[in-house]
């Protein structure tokens, strides 16, 4: 079992699962390039040990596949975690509230093993006070081309609320300003950040610790949407995890407790009478850059670290990156609570195309009319599934992880306009295309098999998929392309205001437009042959009760999205931000280096 991250990248490195990177590769670009090219390969995890100009050496990709984050958490795979639950609970679905409140006594299970308080312990081996802080040693990235400097990834922030007590241990970016100073990207939701709102109505400084590596549960758990349940916390949920309690260290300048095996802890305070500061662009988790803004400033006072230390790190940006498994971590191991609510709830899945808080595909048992909506309505309520964009629902026998798949056995079932729903909600305040910045709206598509009362079953045949030069041509269209099932999808350079709508409408009256459900206009840097990247820019691309139509021009009524960048002049009023790609420069010099990292790879 692993009670730090030294231990994990030991039991990786014997599984044949970790890479030494011995050549000297650069922080800035370089080991992103790298890293990327690994996680969307399936590659192993990548220990550099030589960062150009760096103190230490730097471990990504620890996540980077499902078995890996499974073996992180201690389980043969990640259902086995849910299993677990399951069995902790008892569980007998069918009880509604009723149900969930005869287990709350058991919940509390997840809170019998508290931390266990020691005095020091390896991280504090050595220590940095005063002007011996200098973060610019440490090999922190700067991930892609856009971003406003070097940022911190995987950072394990802690603090407590200042009236209460009560911790929380989140993972924020930190962009490191200089050598003592960083950001802090605690968004409108985020709890670090009312706890910052709770100093200032207290006229105090917050006190901050951020800790670097560690026991790998602990760096799931501060990504976990925990229910407010008292007694359960990031720390109770890694004891769970784990079977036996973490071990914790009072810091040395904050009055904060700190894993007593992470790697680093940078111990300090945030004013919050003090101005914040611009923060970004950032290359995010979307696969877009987030732009600019105005967060709190962050003082390092400390920085305590083992001997021989790893830093810890990891990438976001198009998916599938390796967030994509903290993800799934999640979603199998919140299956159960969910079920207990909605006993109807036979399994979910967030695709990495729909990043988290795009798209949910969700399997249910249906039983009466209308359950499709209920149950997705309900996931709606549920913790920070209230950012979900758009939820397909279907009651047909088939796994939500099946992307192309699911969608095609939902638009099977789904008459467009008479079988979706839109709503209004809380948005992602990464997402770029709501109307507002953290408010938009949903779309919920029923892909049930009907019942009476919900109208007839679809008597529709999906069309085959069309290549190029078996469509219409346009003016506006760059490339296009039809994929089985009930899909067409159209690339464009958008020029003018509404150009993607009535790009939409045009492909919705062609004769080619027989057997299609959707279609969706994107713009040119989007591929038509590929599905994910499809799903993957159309959803970032959409805020679902403004783009998305229901046009009926002959041939049955079609989803007629427009997934294009929105214009000033079609109302919106917010910058739009860049896809992000890596640099043609930093590409070469990674290409004349993959074949030295490949050939250290083992056989098979």
């Amino acid at each position: 079992m692993y009670t730090d991250l030294r231990s994990f990248v030991t039991a990786l490195e014997k599984r044949g699962d970790l890479l030494r990177i011995r050549e000297p590769v650069s922080s800035e670009l370089e080991i992103t390039e790298i890293a990327d090219r690994m996680v969307k390969s399936g590659g192993p995890a990548l220990l550099f040990e030589n960062v150009v100009g760096k103190s230490f050496p730097l471990v990504i990709g620890l996540y980077g596949t499902r078995e890996r984050m499974a073996l992180a958490l201690g389980a043969k795979s990640l259902d086995a975690i849910g299993d677990r639950i399951r069995d902790l609970l008892d569980v007998k679905l069918g009880g509604g509230l009723f149900g969930l409140a005869s287990n709350l006594p058991k919940l509390k299970e997840l809170a019998s093993l508290p931390p266990k308080r020691v005095r020091g312990g390896p991280v504090q081996e050595i220590v940095w006070r005063g002007d011996e802080v200098d973060l610019t040693k440490l090999p922190v990235l700067t991930c892609w081309p856009g971003d406003g400097g070097p940022f911190i990834t995987l950072p394990l922030v802690i603090s407590k609320d200042p009236e209460t007590g009560d911790k929380n241990i989140g993972m924020y970016r930190m962009q490191v300003y200089d050598k003592n100073t960083t950001g802090m990207h605690w968004q409108r939701h985020k709890t670090g950040a009312r706890h910052l709102e709770g100093a200032k109505k207290l006229g105090r400084r917050l006190e901050v610790a951020v800790a670097l590596g560690g026991d790998p549960a602990l760096t799931y758990a501060a990504t976990a949407p925990i229910p407010p349940i008292p007694g359960i916390n990031e720390f109770s949920l890694t004891g769970f995890l784990r079977g036996k309690s973490i071990e914790l260290t009072k810091g040395v300048t904050v009055d904060l407790e700190v894993p007593a095996h992470a790697e680093f802890i940078l111990e300090g305070y945030i004013d919050p009478n003090e101005p914040w500061r611009s923060e970004g662009p950032f290359g995010d988790h979307t696969g877009f850059y987030t732009l600019r803004d105005l967060y709190p400033v962050f003082h390092v006072t400390a920085i305590t670290m083992r001997r021989g230390a790893l830093y810890p790190a990891t990438i976001v940006g198009r998916p599938p990156m390796e967030d994509a498994y903290l993800i799934e971590a999640s979603e199998r191991i919140f299956l159960v609570p969910a079920q207990l609510i909605m006993p109807e709830l036979v399994d979910y899945h967030l695709p990495p195309a729909g990043i988290a808080h795009n798209l949910v595909n969700v399997v249910i048992k249906k039983e009466y009319p209308g359950q499709a909506y209920k149950v997705a309505n309900g996931l709606i309520g549920l913790g920070q599934m209230m950012f979900a964009k758009v939820l397909l629902v279907t009651d047909e026998p088939v796994k939500p992880q099946e992307h192309l798949r699911f969608w095609q056995t939902v638009l099977k079932n789904a008459v467009p306009g008479r079988d979706s729903q839109f709503a209004k909600g809380p948005i992602d305040v990464l997402d770029h295309s709501s109307r507002s910045w953290s408010y938009g709206s949903k779309l919920i598509i029923d892909g049930t098999v009907k019942h009476d009362e919900e109208g007839e079953n679809a008597d529709w045949t999906p069309n085959l998929g069309r290549s190029q030069d078996a469509l219409p041509g346009h003016p506006d269209v760059v490339k296009q392309h039809q994929v089985a099932g009930g899909f067409w999808f159209l690339t464009t350079e958008k020029a003018r205001a509404w150009g993607g709508r009535e790009l939409a409408a045009w492909a919705a009256a062609q004769s080619e437009a027989e057997g299609v459900r959707l279609i969706a206009v994107l713009d040119a840097q989007t591929d038509p042959t590929d599905f994910e990247d499809c799903v993957w820019t159309l959803l970032n691309n959409i805020d679902p009760e403004r783009d998305v139509q229901i046009v009926d021009a002959g041939h049955g009524p079609v989803f007629a999205m427009d997934g294009t960048p929105k214009l000033a002049a079609e109302g919106f009023s917010r910058e739009w931000p860049e896809k992000i790609t890596m640099t043609a420069e930093v590409k070469r010099k990674v290409d004349a280096l993959m074949p030295e990292i490949t050939g250290a790879l083992p056989a098979g």
